[in-house]
């Protein structure tokens, strides 16, 4: 199927795209989809979901199968659009030289992103209390796209692992400054869990620690990160991080 005009979904298809944690294609929340889907179809809408934009034909193409030929690339990607579903095809607009995404479909990772950057970049009346809701921890723990391993899903996995980590520390923070330092602490902990030797995490609980006006939880949280790295790096704290506590000569 080709045109010079994007082909999209119709208004009231309910299309949802699951990249964080696992891939996922549902249409109205139930019905899966993803058994029609095959292996590269599955590959071709993550790549479209990924980039979040008009891609053309032949980036597509080299992307997906970057050891073949131009003409073998580009006929395989002919194959992948055409054993698309039903949903597949309504579930990507097609030209005669670009691909995206239907705007029919919604996909978890944009919505995360977006969530990201208003905690990270908050606008007067832009961070909304809904941002600040305990599940908001649970999105932002989740990895794009775990068990895919190709080069192409790691780099884009990466920036977003790099993206939520430090929306964790700026919700930690926000609740922090709301009084809710049991869903801080929890977004504190969730980016150590991601990151056990980021520094930056471990900065971040500590400063909830005290706002709370735990000294005690401030020192146990600083001696649990020294330990850690000292036995995994054998580097200690940086004084940026000793100087967070009320007494600065810890030994």
């Amino acid at each position: 199927m080709s045109s010079t005009e994007p082909t999209n979904a119709a208004a009231h298809d309910d299309i949802r795209l699951s990249m964080l944690g696992s891939f996922d294609l549902r249409r109205n929340e139930s019905e899966t989809l993803l058994p029609a889907l095959t292996r590269e179809a599955q590959h071709l809408l993550a790549l479209l979901a990924l980039r979040d934009r008009r891609v053309s034909r032949t980036s597509i193409a080299g992307t997906l199968w970057p050891d073949a030929s131009e003409q073998h690339a580009h006929a395989s990607l002919r194959s992948a659009l055409s054993r698309l579903s039903a949903l597949g095809q309504d579930a990507v607009a097609i030209t005669d030289t670009d691909l995206e995404l239907s705007l029919a479909v919604s996909v978890d990772l944009h919505d995360a992103r977006r969530l990201a950057h208003r905690l990270l970049e908050p606008s007067p009346g832009e961070t909304s209390p809904a941002d600040l809701r305990a599940d908001a921890i649970e999105v932002l723990s989740l990895d794009c796209l775990p068990d895919w391993y190709d080069d192409w899903v790691l780099i884009e996995s990466e920036e977003w692992r790099q993206l939520r980590l430090h929306a964790l520390a700026a919700l930690a923070v926000a609740l922090a400054e709301a009084h809710r330092f049991g869903d801080a602490i929890a977004a504190a902990l969730a980016a150590i869990r991601a990151d056990p030797l980021r520094e930056s995490a471990w900065a971040t609980l500590i400063r909830v620690h005290l706002a709370e006006g735990n000294q005690s939880e401030a020192f146990r949280a600083f001696e649990q990160y020294r330990e850690l790295v000292s036995r995994e790096l054998k580097v200690e704290p940086t004084s940026a991080l000793r100087a967070l506590l009320p007494v600065r000569n810890v030994s």
